[in-house]
Order: C-alpha cells, then structure tokens, then sequence
C-alpha cells in the first residue's frame, strides 16, 4: 500500500469527512516530499498530520512545529533520555504491580518478601524507636531496629506460611496490589516520621537523667543500618533453607520421603546449632573475648605502681608476687590510700589499709587444692600476714567477671576509717562481666562462697571481743556474687554485721526474693522489706535511706539501686513478659515515653546495658558517691557524723577515681 493509501484510509483520517478533499490532497504532497527528503521524511510527516487536526493548516497559515515531536526525536537520540525514560517506564510498572511473583517454586533465595512478614518487620522496626532506660546513640538504634525487624519478619512468615497451610483461598490479584501499594505509600513516610519524634524523645530522656539535649540522630543511617541487618538476617534464613531443602531432596533419594524430611529437618537444625554455638559464639565471640581480655590481664593501668606497704598484696612479703596479681589486681592494690593520704583527711593519725586479693592464677604451693578453696586459703595466709584480723572492719568484695573492685566503695570504707579496715576479694575470672555471665556465672558465687566460709571460719577462732566487724559488698556481678554466697535475706543478715550492694543483676537470688516478697505498695524499683527494719533501696541515698520513718535496726543492708539500671532489669523474661517496672508509678528517672512491645524490649535493654555507663549518677549503672551514705548507714564509726558524710561525699564525688 502507497502513502497515499494509509492516509486516505478510512482508519488514519483525522478529517472531518470520509471522502477525497483537499486534506487529503494535502496530505499526499506532503508524504511525496517526504519521501524525496531521504531521512528528514519525519518532520513533513509530523507537519502533514498537524494539516490534518489543525484549521490554520487547512487555510493555508503555517504551523509550528510539534514539540512532543522534538522531544520525542531529543530523546531517541540522547543516551541518558533513553535511560530514564526505560527507567520511569519500569517504576510505573512497578506501581501499577509493585511485587514479584516467583517463576518457580525452586526460588529460595530470589523470593519476593511476604506483605506479612514485611508488615510485622516495619512494625516491630517503629516499636523499638521508642525510649527504654538509658538513652542510646544513633547507630546503637540502627541496630536495635534491625534485629528487633528480622524478629517481626520471622513472626510474620510463619505467620503467613501458617495461614496458606490452612486456607486454601487466595487474595485476588488486584487486593494483593492495592496492599502493596498502600505498605510503599505509607510505611517509608511513618518511618521517617517516627524516627524524627523518637529523637525528641531520647532528648527528653537525656534531660530525665541530667545529661544536655544535644543530639546527633542521623535519620538516614537509622534505617540504613535497620535495612541492613534485616537484609543481612533474611539473606542468612534463605541460605539455611535452601540448604535444609537441597539436603531432604538429597536424602529422598536413598529414603522414604516422611523419613528424608524428618533427617533432613533434624540435620538442618543441628548444624545451625552447632555453628552458633560452637563456631560462632564459643570460637569466635568468646574466644576473641578471651584473648583481648587475657592481653589486658598482663597491663597495668598508667599511674599504677607497685605498693610499699607490707599490708597490701604485691607489697614486700606479698605471698602473690605483684606480676601475678592480674590486671584489676594490680590496680586494686596499687592504689591503695597511703597513711600519710588518710591522715591529712581525718586530722588525726591514720593506719595503713590492708588489701588483699588473690588472682585466678596461683602459685604453685596453692594448686594441691581445688581451685577456689586454694584461693579461699590463700587469701587467709594472706589477711594473717598482713595483720587483717586486728582491725576494726573487714570487708569481703565480691568482684565482676574481670575482677573489678569499684573504688568509690573501698577508699570511702578507708577513709570513714582511717585506714583501720582489710578489704579482701578473689578474682574468678578475667573476662568481661556480660561474658563471665553467659559461659560461668556459677563461678562467681562459688568462688565468693569459698572465700567468706574461709574467712568466718578464721573468725570463729577469735574471742569474740577481739573481732573485727565482717561487712560485704558489691557491684553488678560482684553483687550477684555475695548474694549467691548466702541465698537468702536472712541468711546475709545473720551471717554479717552488715552489707553495702549495687545495682545487683535481676538473675541474684536475693534481690528476686526482696521484689517478690516486698510490702505491699512499694514500687519494685524501690521495694520496702518486712517494713525496712534491716534492708533498705536507695537510688538518692540521703534521702530514701531515712525511708520508712521507723527504727532501723542492726545488721543492716543498704541496697543501691537505680530504678534506670538496665543491668538490674535484664532478664530473659523480657522477651514476652511485661515487667513490673514499667507499672505506675515510674521510678523518679524513666521517662513516661517508655513502653513494652514483645520481644523489642528485651533487645533494648539489652542495648542499654552496653551504654549503662554513658550516664552520671545516680542513673543507669552509675552509682558515683553513693557509697559514702551507704556505708555510713550500714556500719558508721562510733563518732561519725552526718558532716562527716557531707565532707566524705564530697571528697569522694570530686577526685579523681585511680582506676
């Protein structure tokens, strides 16, 4: 068919009639000419179509040219027009069906996302943006966001999977669409939102516990690192199941099919357990953890030196040489206060403190003996050379996993003294606290328990007029650890004269036993005991100490506990129980922002527990000064004072910690 043809055709004219006329005319020259125009043919062609819709072309007046036609001749020739055209092309496609269907079933790890899961990862992703304890920084919510996310994608695809099992009826194409279309439109908008408001809130949190407002929260990177690890989490979920089903295929071929899956299934699981627990928790996390540990354990902190006083451990006559001590050791005794430091502060003449500690590794006399027996016996060779049972005050400390004593807690002992005091501790461990807790927490109470028997036992042998006072004391693991020693409430009161604690972890017998067992209408972040006649919490030791208005009897046990310290609230529990914690009222530091969402604030708090420190005292896991109204409440000198502790607050709050 000629030009003339397809434009004279009854289908191409645009012309008001159907028959021959001078558009058509028109038409036909226009066409000749552009066949004799070689490669500008289009441009008269476009002209002779516009002489087909527009009047001024029938009467003669020239048209301009097209420019749709410009564009569209622009864009052909220019290679970035074209990209983003195939590019617009292919996101309207996706809008108009904005998910993919896989081609076959073999698909494991190339699978479009299930709108389930997606829909329980975006909220369980919004959830953890809500404030927990301690404020945490940008990246930590990154992460918090991704795991708590690939938890919510896990619920929601066995969820999903359950739901395909038992319904047979499947949403229509367009349902299926118009969902998807709307999770696109809203959630990237809600997430934006939302992690621009929980800003505010972390800011209203920092003011809560004393700290500025300023903030860096990096939006972007929030859910980048959310993405990320959700990403990452799916990725490693597909891999696993891919080959769990390429392991069945495999084994149908040698067994009955119910049997291959039941193997298959059972291999599966014990391999990913396995490399979890072996590979990459016991080789990887706890033995990069040991070996970073076991490196420190051979230094010093800077300004540390080796004690001149007989009366230390690593001093002259030490039975551990100072090299032996361990890293928390040789800090411990190394800055033990000098008579001349203790006498400048009390006014009158001083003794030389006693300190003791045995480290994990003894020396070879001690090893006949199980191990913490050894230590235990050690540690009384060592307090009777040093002359320990002639003080006032002897205090047994239970140490964290890396054998830390906090300071604040001895120096104030020693100055409230003035030196007539034996501070004793055994180190179980050289690894971090969270670590010590997750592959040898019975160590700790085992180790304290040998120890404090050791120790009354050589008390016992006294007369009882010429005994010193036994006190314990401890912080977060170290508390655990005196409180494992006894198990009971009555059995710390009746085996001492007194016991300082400090942010004890949720897991110590103890404290569980004093939340569970509290006067009824006391908070469980400051919980009245059997009406506060031996035991007392205190977050603001000056004031909650004279906490109830009653008589306060001997022994005494002071508990410093911050109602924001996530290292006293972790528990397992967290997971699907709501704790008692977040009842009303809140503790004084919690912010009414705070909220329980399953499973997102077990992983919150877990997060606080790593920036427990970044706060100042009393909040999170710092308790600063508090030891000074701690023990002047638990075993005060005869003629201390309430100035006394103002002075000793004081002076402890505003030095400079040794280490």
């Amino acid at each position: 068919m000629t030009s003339t043809d397809r434009n004279t055709s009854p289908d191409r004219s645009a012309g008001p009639a159907s028959g021959p006329g001078p558009h058509t005319a028109t038409t036909t020259d226009t066409d000749t000419d552009a066949r004799t125009a070689g490669t500008g043919a289009r441009t008269p062609r476009a002209a002779g179509t516009n002489a087909r819709t527009d009047p001024r072309a029938a009467a003669g007046t020239e048209v301009p040219a097209d420019p749709r036609a410009a564009a569209g001749t622009e864009a052909r020739t220019d290679p970035g027009a074209r990209a983003a055209a195939r590019a617009a092309d292919r996101l309207l496609a996706f809008a108009r069906r904005p998910y993919w269907d896989r081609p076959d079933p073999a698909y494991r790890i190339r699978r479009w996302p299930d709108l389930t899961a997606l829909l329980l990862a975006t909220v369980f992703f919004w959830s953890s943006l809500t404030p927990s304890l301690v404020p945490r920084p940008w990246y930590l919510q990154g992460i918090v966001g991704g795991i708590t996310a690939a938890i919510g994608y896990a619920l929601g695809s066995t969820l999903a999977w359950l739901f395909r099992a038992l319904v047979r009826r499947r949403p229509a194409e367009r349902t299926r669409t118009r969902c998807w279309q709307a999770y696109w439109l809203l959630s990237p908008v809600l997430a934006i939102w939302l992690i621009s408001e929980s800003a505010g809130m972390q800011r209203q949190l920092r003011v809560l516990q004393g700290l500025p407002p300023t903030l860096t929260w990096h939006t972007p990177m929030i859910a980048l690192i959310a993405l990320g690890l959700l990403l990452t989490a799916l990725l490693v979920a597909r891999s696993v199941r891919l080959g769990a089903v390429t392991l069945i295929r495999l084994l149908g071929r040698l067994l009955p099919r119910p049997v291959a899956y039941a193997v298959g299934a059972a291999l599966s699981a014990l391999v990913v357990l396995v490399g979890i627990r072996d590979v990459v928790f016991d080789r990887g996390v706890v033995d990069l953890a040991d070996r970073i540990a076991e490196a420190t354990n051979d230094g010093t902190k800077d300004g540390i030196r080796r004690p001149a006083s007989r009366h230390v451990t690593g001093g002259p006559g030490s039975l551990v040489p100072w090299r032996d001590l361990g890293y928390q050791g040789r800090n411990f005794t190394g800055s033990t206060p000098t008579r001349a430091a203790l006498t400048a502060w009390t006014g009158r003449p001083a003794h030389e403190p006693v300190r003791v500690y045995v480290p994990s590794a003894l020396p070879a006399a001690f090893t006949d003996d199980p191990p913490f027996a050894a230590q235990a016996r050690l540690a009384v060779r060592e307090l009777e050379r040093t002359g320990a049972f002639d003080r006032a005050v002897l205090a047994v400390a239970g140490t964290t996993g890396t054998g830390w004593i906090d300071p604040n807690v001895t120096e104030a002992l020693e100055y409230m003294y003035g030196g007539d005091t034996a501070i004793v501790a055994v180190q179980y461990s050289y690894l971090p606290s969270w670590v010590s807790f997750l592959v040898d927490k019975e160590k700790a109470g085992q180790a304290t328990r040998a120890l404090l028997d050791a120790v009354r036992a050589r008390l016992d042998a006294l007369p009882a007029d010429r005994r010193p006072k036994l006190v314990v004391t401890g912080e977060s693991l170290g508390a655990y650890a005196v409180e494992a020693s006894f198990g009971t409430a009555d059995a710390l009161l009746a085996g001492t004269d007194g016991a300082l604690l400090m942010g004890p972890p949720h897991f110590s017998p103890i404290s569980r036993e004093i939340r569970r067992d509290r006067d009824p209408g006391s908070p469980v972040w400051r919980p009245q005991y059997r009406g506060g006649a031996h035991i007392r919490f205190a977050q603001f030791p000056r004031t909650d100490l004279e906490r109830p208005a009653v008589d306060w009897r001997r022994p005494r046990a002071v508990y410093l506990q911050n109602a924001s310290d996530p290292v006293v609230w972790w528990s397992p529990e967290l997971l699907l129980d709501r704790p008692e914690w977040l009842d009303e009222p809140l503790g004084p530091d919690v912010t009414p922002e705070i909220s329980w969402f399953p499973f997102v604030a077990f992983w919150q708090t877990s997060v606080d527990m790593t920036v427990s420190y970044g706060v100042d005292a009393p909040h999170g896991h710092r308790y600063g000064a508090g030891a000074v109204d701690g023990w002047a409440a638990v075993l005060p000198p005869p003629d201390w004072t309430a100035a006394d502790t103002t002075r000793l607050r004081a002076f402890i709050g505003h030095r400079r910690a040794p280490y």
